[in-house]
């Protein structure tokens, strides 16, 4: 009896300690569970709460617009409902719920809500979309995009001749798949084949589809109406903020599978619907998309919809890794060299010899984004106008440290390659722990964990 009651401590302490709120009831609507996170969200104690009815803890929600109740009514469950309310402390929350009947041998024993807090998400989203409106609204002399197809700097034979067949390309309204590495320049790209097009003078909005629910990333695509859900407004999404223009999705293997339906029906038609609405609006946008792996792997993994994949793939381009293309070392480290010489107020002229060779052998995963980072490294450490191997980061220079070091046990060695793949990942995605967790298939926490044994930060690894 004590081993149990020790076990269900523990996992009530686990719950406790996840970052999403966690609210239960039983059958008849009265709280069984409410943990920290779900306290925080709601600005409310845990004492107010417990044994409470939910109606009696929430006056503002009836049985008709608790989710709690109508999945205790219905045994059904409800995934990935958003909610929009005002806590008792006079905050504006915005939460992703799902709600699960618990059963115990088919028998309804109650419900359990789980919250993912995306208010400061979805607040930045939001104003993004309301800048993008006011840009395009006053018909502003922006430019819609930065890159030119200029820009992109290469001696490299397959490279030379994909920007050729992209500025023929560019000029048709078709559909573009452009997939690469991460840091490969896809945006760069992309951004290239709208300046080179005929809709050079209209929109151009770029939306990455990675880490962001479904409900948030539909909203933000389709726009929504007042009322379609709790606290929803009427805004336009962006394929109305990009018509006549281009619309570009990076990262599109991250978008949910059924998201991805609506937009092939969109694609197809030309048609759009803001969440809650009863109409559709036409739309003439072109859509340009990218992926950070071989869309053939990617519906192998069905992580993209083949009939997608196939709608979109009318162009595709793949953008080679900088591995394959040594050529270009030199050249991109002449252009950072020049770019940071202005920027940091220094006069560097040359790479040493080694430096160029090791440059040259690196396997560079985080491509031009890494290197760029590894010259911008470089040129903060030197006060001279030669760049040497001591002027690069550790873990350029690690090669010619070690011949010096004396042999580490196993566990050390094992350490230091750890340290080392966490500081890299880190410098890939500018500091972005979601992301350099997702690249070491690890979890965040995990990460968040040895980042705070080795003492590794973030912000310095990015900058």
């Amino acid at each position: 009896m004590k081993q149990i009651v020790k076990s269900e401590k523990l996992f009530f302490e686990i719950l406790d300690t996840i970052d999403e709120g966690i609210h239960a009831v039983d059958a008849n609507g009265n709280t069984i569970f409410y943990n920290r996170i779900a306290e925080m969200h709601d600005g409310m104690k845990r004492e107010e709460v417990i044994h409470r009815h939910i109606l009696q803890v929430f006056p503002s929600l009836t049985e008709e617009t608790s989710t709690l109740l109508k999945v205790i009514e219905t045994k059904k469950p409800i995934y990935q409902m958003p909610q929009t309310y005002v806590n008792v402390k006079g905050e504006k929350i915005e939460t992703v719920n799902t709600t699960l009947p618990i059963m115990v041998d088919d028998e309804l024993i109650g419900a359990v809500e789980i919250a993912k807090d995306y208010t400061t998400l979805k607040s930045l989203s939001e104003k993004l979309v309301d800048l993008q409106r006011k840009q395009l609204s006053t018909k502003a002399t922006l430019e819609q995009t930065k890159f030119h197809f200029e820009d992109i700097l290469t001696e490299d034979e397959i490279l030379t001749q994909l920007k050729k067949k992209a500025k023929k390309v560019a000029k048709s309204d078709a559909s573009v798949l452009v997939y690469g590495e991460t840091g490969v320049g896809k945006e760069l790209f992309v951004q290239s084949i709208h300046a080179e097009s005929n809709r050079e003078h209209s929109p151009f909005i770029a939306q990455n589809c990675a880490a962001l629910p479904e409900s948030l990333l539909e909203s933000i695509l389709f726009g929504t109406t007042k009322g379609s859900y709790t606290g929803a407004v009427d805004r336009p999404g962006l394929f109305e903020l990009a018509n006549g223009g281009t619309l570009f999705l990076d990262e599109l293997q991250s978008m949910p599978l059924s998201l991805q339906a609506k937009l092939l029906r969109v694609i197809e038609d030309g048609h759009v619907r803001r969440i809650g609405a009863n109409r559709s609006l036409k739309v003439d946008v072109r859509i340009v998309v990218a992926m950070n792996k071989d869309p053939f792997t990617a519906v192998g993994e069905g992580s993209l919809r083949e009939d997608l994949f196939y709608r979109l793939n009318v162009f595709s381009f793949h953008i080679p890794p900088l591995r394959d293309r040594k050529k270009d070392i030199p050249l991109l480290c002449h252009y950072f060299i020049e770019k940071f010489n202005s920027k940091l107020n220094k006069e560097v002229q040359v790479l040493s010899e080694e430096v160029i060779k090791r440059l040259t052998e690196h396997q560079w995963p985080g491509n031009i984004r890494e290197l760029k980072h590894v010259i911008e490294f470089a040129m903060t450490m030197v006060d001279d106008s030669v760049i040497t191997i001591h002027h690069l980061p550790d873990y350029l220079r690690h090669t010619e440290k070690e011949k010096n070091k004396k042999p580490l046990s196993l566990r050390q060695e094992l350490e230091r390659y750890e340290i080392e793949m966490i500081q890299e990942a880190l410098r890939i995605y500018e500091g972005n722990v979601q992301k350099a967790a997702k690249y070491l298939k690890i979890p965040r926490q995990t990460l968040q964990y040895k980042m705070k044994r080795y003492e590794l930060s973030a912000k310095n690894l990015s900058e």
